[in-house]
C-alpha cells in the first residue's frame, strides 16, 4: 500500500515535470505505441496554433494532415524506430493552417518493445515562407557607384578599385563593419559588369539555420526529406548573375566546405540529388570583422577565404571618413524631406560639430537613423537642434566626447537646488529624471566592473529589471 508521503511525492515530481515542459522554448510532442498524444506542452500548442484538448488523448493521424507521399516524422520514429535528427517537416493542423519545423525525433523503448515516440521541434514557420518568398525573386539592384555618397581620400580610393572589379567575374570579398554600406558596393559591382542584365540575388547567411541553408543554397530534389520537393537553390537561381552572400563567416564549416567545392568545380548538388549540375555564377561575399581575425577564431575557413578573396574591399568605417559627415547629413535629410513631406534646410553648428566629432560605432546606417529619429520630432522648424536628436544619441555622443561615463545630472536632489537655480527655467522632467537613472546605472556597472548581477543586487533590482531599465535607456 502506497503511504500519503510517497504520494505526495509523486504530485511533486509530476508538477516540476509537468512546469519543465512547458516553460522550455521549444514544443515537445509525445505519444503512446498506438499513436495517441500523451504530452503536448504550451510551446507545441503556440507552433501549431491548436489547443491541448483539441490534440491529448487523440490519434495522431486523425488530427494532422500531410501531402501526399509525405510521412510523419513522429510516426516514422514509433513505427519503424528511426531517430531523426534536425530534420525539416512541413505539414497541416486540423484547420489546414501550414507549419514548418525542424525536429529532433525518436522512439521510446521499454527493454526491446517502443512503447511510443517523442519529437522535440522548433518553429520555422515564417523563416520557410520568407524563404520561398525569396526563391526567383531578385533583389531590387537599384545602386550603382553614384549611390555613393563622399569625397574623401578614403571612400574614393575605394570606389576606383571596386570599378576595376568590374571588368571580370572573379569572386569579391568586400570586407567592413556593420552599417558602411557593403551591400551598396556589392550591387555596383554587379550593376557595372556585364552581368548587370541577369540575376542579382542576395542572402544573408547569419539570417537562416544551418539546417536550411544548405536547401536554400544548393536546392533540393525530392523525397530528398519529408516535405522535399524539387527546387532549384539560389546558386542555380542566380545563374549568369551574381550571388551576394552576406555575412559568409556565420556560416558553419561543413557549409563552408560545401561551398567552396561549389567555387572550386562550377557545379553544385542538390540536397538528396546524385547529379551535379554546372553553374556560371559570380560570388561577391561580405564579412563584418578582420578576416584574419575571423580565419583564426575558425569562423572563416582559410582555403575558402583565399578562393573568395581573388579582388578584396575594405571599406572604411565612418569614423575614417569624417569629410564625407556633412555629405550623407545633406543626403539624408533631403531623403526624408521627400518621405515626409517637409522642408528642413539643415542642421545648427551645435549638431554639425557634434555629429562630425562622434565615434559613429554604428557608420552611416547609424547616422541614418539619428538624421531620420530627429526629423520625426520636428513639426515647423527648419534646422534641426540637440533637443530634436535621439536621447540616446546625445547621451552616447556627450559620454564619448568627454570620454568618460554620463556626467552627474546637475540636480540630484533637492539639497542641490540652490537660489540661482530657482531663477532658471526648469528641465523636462522626463528628461531629467532618464539622464539621472542612465548615470546612476553606469556608475554601479562601472563600480562592479559590468557584472550584471552583482551591480543589480546594489540597485535593490532583480537582474531582469536591470536588463529592462538598460535596454530602455538605450532605445530612448
Amino acid at each position: 500500500m502506497i503511504n500519503r508521503q510517497t504520494i505526495d511525492k509523486l504530485l511533486q515530481t509530476q508538477k516540476i515535470y509537468e512546469t519543465l515542459i512547458n516553460e522550455i522554448d521549444v514544443g515537445v510532442h509525445a505519444i503512446d505505441h498506438t499513436g495517441r498524444t500523451m504530452i503536448y506542452n504550451d510551446k507545441m500548442m503556440e507552433i501549431e496554433s491548436m489547443r491541448k484538448e483539441e490534440v491529448i488523448d487523440k490519434n495522431f493521424q486523425d488530427v494532422f494532415m500531410f501531402e501526399d507521399g509525405q510521412g510523419s516524422t513522429l510516426l516514422n520514429a514509433l513505427h519503424h524506430k528511426k531517430e531523426v535528427k534536425n530534420q525539416k517537416q512541413t505539414y497541416y493542423n486540423n484547420k489546414g493552417k501550414e507549419i514548418t519545423t525542424i525536429n529532433n525525433t525518436f522512439p521510446v523503448y521499454d527493454g526491446e518493445t517502443a512503447i511510443g515516440a517523442i519529437e522535440i521541434a522548433k518553429d520555422v514557420t515564417v523563416i520557410e515562407r520568407l524563404v520561398r518568398k525569396n526563391m526567383g525573386i531578385n533583389v531590387n539592384t537599384r545602386y550603382s557607384f553614384d549611390n555613393i555618397i563622399g569625397s574623401s581620400l578614403a571612400i574614393k580610393e575605394v570606389i576606383e578599385n571596386t570599378k576595376r572589379a568590374t571588368r571580370t567575374a572573379s569572386s569579391v570579398l568586400i570586407v567592413g563593419e556593420t552599417g558602411t554600406g557593403k551591400e551598396l558596393f556589392a550591387q555596383s559591382i554587379h550593376n557595372g559588369s556585364d552581368r548587370s542584365s541577369a540575376p542579382f540575388i542576395s542572402q544573408n547567411c547569419a539570417a537562416i539555420p544551418d539546417s536550411l541553408i544548405e536547401s536554400l543554397l544548393f536546392g533540393t530534389k525530392k523525397g530528398a526529406f519529408t516535405g522535399a520537393i524539387d527546387r532549384p537553390g539560389l546558386f542555380e537561381q542566380a545563374e549568369g548573375g551574381t550571388l551576394l552572400l552576406d555575412e559568409i563567416n556565420s556560416l558553419s564549416p561543413m557549409l563552408q566546405a560545401k561551398l567552396l567545392r561549389a567555387i572550386q568545380e562550377k557545379s553544385i548538388r542538390r540536397v538528396g540529388d546524385t547529379v551535379d549540375r554546372k553553374i556560371n555564377v559570380r560570388i561577391i561575399s561580405t564579412i563584418n570583422e578582420d578576416p584574419i581575425e575571423a580565419i583564426s577564431n575558425q569562423r572563416l575557413r582559410k582555403d575558402l577565404f583565399y578562393r573568395l578573396s581573388v579582388v578584396s574591399l575594405f571599406i572604411p568605417p565612418l569614423r575614417e571618413r569624417k569629410e564625407d559627415i556633412i555629405q550623407l547629413i545633406d543626403f539624408f535629410i533631403k531623403k526624408y524631406n521627400h518621405m515626409f513631406q517637409m522642408n528642413i534646410k539643415g542642421v545648427s553648428e551645435e549638431v554639425s560639430s557634434l555629429l562630425t566629432n562622434y565615434d559613429w560605432p554604428g557608420n552611416i546606417r547609424e547616422l541614418e537613423h539619428v538624421i531620420e529619429g530627429a526629423i520625426n520630432l520636428m513639426i515647423d522648424e527648419e534646422v534641426i537642434e540637440v533637443s530634436h536628436l535621439p536621447y540616446n544619441f546625445r547621451n552616447k555622443s556627450v559620454s564619448k566626447s568627454n570620454d568618460t561615463y554620463p556626467k552627474e545630472p546637475s540636480i540630484i536632489g533637492v539639497h542641490q537646488f540652490t537660489a540661482n537655480d530657482k531663477q532658471q527655467p526648469l528641465r523636462n522632467l522626463k528628461d531629467f529624471l532618464l539622464e539621472a537613472e542612465n548615470y546612476y546605472i553606469n556608475k554601479a556597472l562601472e563600480k562592479h566592473k559590468f557584472h550584471v548581477t552583482n551591480a543589480a543586487k546594489e540597485l535593490g533590482l532583480s537582474r531582469q529589471s536591470l536588463q529592462y531599465r538598460m535596454k530602455r535607456l538605450d532605445n530612448n
